[in-house]
C-alpha cells in the first residue's frame, strides 16, 4: 500500500471517528410542554377531589427545575405553592421521589438538610414525570391530608402523559435502555414507581436497618455481590418512620440465609427482612407490588 493511499485511509478513518465521536456526545431528550403540564395538573387535581383533597397545592417543572403551572386548589395553606414547587424541584434535580430523601434523613443522614433550600426540599410528595425512560420534569404536592396523599396525588399527575388507554387496548410498554439501567444501578435508585408497582435498581455496600413493609411485596432479584439475608422473626425496637413502613436496628429470631447472584427471594407484605452483612457491592433487582 503506497503512502498516498495510507494517508487517505488514514483520513477516511479520522473522519469516520469525528462523526462517531460527535454522535456519541449529543442525545435526543424529549421535553414537557405547556400543555403536558397542565396535563399533569389537571390529573392531580381530579384526583384530589375524588379524594377529597381540597386543599392541595399543585406544581408542575420542567427538567431544569423551572416552575411551569401551578394549581392551588380552595383552603390551601399560605405556603403551600413554594413548598410543591419545592419538592417537584427536588424530584426532577435529584431524578428520585423525595419520599427517599425524608427517610434518608429520618434515619440519620442529618448533613443532607445543609443543602440549599433553593434546590432541596426533602419532604414526601415530589415524583419525577417519565416519558419513554426519560425524565422530563417533576410534580410537587402539598397540603393533602397527609404526606402519603400528597405522594400518591404527584403519582397520578405524574402518570398522566401516558394518556389514556382505548378500550381494549393494553398499557403501554415501558423501556429502560442498558445505559440507563446502569447508571440507576450505580447511584442505587427507582427505575419506574407507580399505583400498582415499583421496581428499584438496588445498589447496597453496607449492613441496612430491619424493615417491614406492611402493604408492599418485595422480590428481589440478586445481580452481584453476596449477603446474609434474614427474615421473620421480630423486629429490634421496631418504630413507624412513615406510614405502613416500619424499621430498627436489626431482627431477633429470624431465619438466616445467603444470598448470592442469580438468587431470588420474595419478601410478603408484613414480614421483617435485613440485609445484616453485605460482601458488595451488591446489585439486585426489587420489584414492590402492593
Amino acid at each position: 500500500m503506497n503512502s498516498l493511499i495510507k494517508k487517505s485511509l488514514s483520513l477516511v478513518l479520522l473522519a469516520a471517528a469525528a462523526v462517531l465521536t460527535a454522535s456519541a456526545q449529543v442525545t435526543e431528550r424529549k421535553s414537557l410542554t405547556l400543555d403536558g403540564a397542565k396535563k399533569v395538573i389537571a390529573a392531580a387535581v381530579a384526583e384530589a377531589r375524588a379524594k377529597n383533597a381540597p386543599g392541595a397545592a399543585i406544581a408542575v417543572v420542567d427538567e431544569g427545575g423551572n416552575l411551569m403551572a401551578l394549581e392551588r386548589l380552595d383552603g390551601t395553606f399560605a405556603a403551600g405553592a413554594q413548598i410543591s414547587t419545592g419538592k417537584a424541584r427536588t424530584a426532577v434535580l435529584f431524578k428520585r421521589p423525595t419520599k427517599v430523601f425524608e427517610d434518608i434523613i429520618r434515619n440519620g443522614r442529618t448533613p443532607m438538610i445543609s443543602l440549599p433550600d433553593t434546590l432541596f426540599t426533602p419532604l414526601q410528595g415530589g415524583i419525577p414525570i417519565m416519558v419513554d425512560g426519560q425524565v422530563v420534569g417533576g410534580i410537587g404536592v402539598s397540603g393533602a391530608a397527609s404526606a402519603q396523599q400528597d405522594e400518591d396525588l404527584a403519582i397520578v399527575g405524574a402518570n398522566a402523559l401516558a394518556g389514556p388507554m382505548a378500550a381494549g387496548s393494553v398499557a403501554p410498554i415501558t423501556f429502560f435502555a442498558g445505559d440507563k439501567v446502569s447508571a440507576a444501578f450505580a447511584q442505587g435508585v427507582p427505575l419506574i414507581e407507580t399505583n400498582g408497582y415499583k421496581i428499584h435498581a438496588s445498589r447496597r455496600e453496607a449492613a441496612g436497618v430491619a424493615e417491614v413493609h406492611l402493604k408492599d411485596a418485595d422480590l428481589i432479584y440478586m445481580l452481584e455481590g453476596s449477603a446474609t439475608f434474614v427474615t421473620g422473626g421480630t423486629v429490634v425496637d421496631g418504630k413507624t418512620t412513615v406510614q405502613d413502613e416500619i424499621r430498627g436496628p436489626s431482627i431477633k429470631d429470624g431465619e438466616t440465609r445467603t444470598i448470592s447472584r442469580g438468587d431470588v427471594i420474595v419478601v410478603p407484605a408484613g414480614t421483617p427482612h435485613w440485609f445484616k452483612d453485605v460482601k458488595g457491592p451488591v446489585l439486585y433487582y426489587v420489584v414492590k407490588v402492593s
